[in-house]
């Protein structure tokens, strides 16, 4: 640390949690079809959200659900970040 406080880097942040939700979207939806069933009540929460992503629709609606959880993943951990480090600022800037 120099001084300044701890910051998050935004874009690493982002990519971080673009992957970490695409990534739980894909595998809980992969493993849907394979086993159905299997996360369905995860999947009736994700579904209803993006447009066109269908829980149980096949190998396309996986890939569908997977792109909006990178899209919607990342963006939320940019405005997390973002928050974050302004918060950050401003608490530093009273003290």
């Amino acid at each position: 640390m120099n001084g300044d406080g701890i910051r998050f880097n935004i874009a690493a942040l982002a990519v971080a949690a673009g992957l970490f939700w695409g990534a739980a979207i894909l595998i809980v939806s992969a493993a849907n079809l394979l086993w159905p069933g299997y996360g369905r009540l995860f999947l009736d929460l994700t579904g209803p959200i993006y447009p066109g992503y269908r829980p149980g629709g096949g190998p396309g609606s996986v890939i569908v659900g997977t792109l909006y959880g990178l899209v919607d993943g990342a963006a939320a951990g940019a405005v997390i970040g973002w928050m974050y480090n302004t918060l950050a600022a401003s608490m530093k800037r009273r003290s």
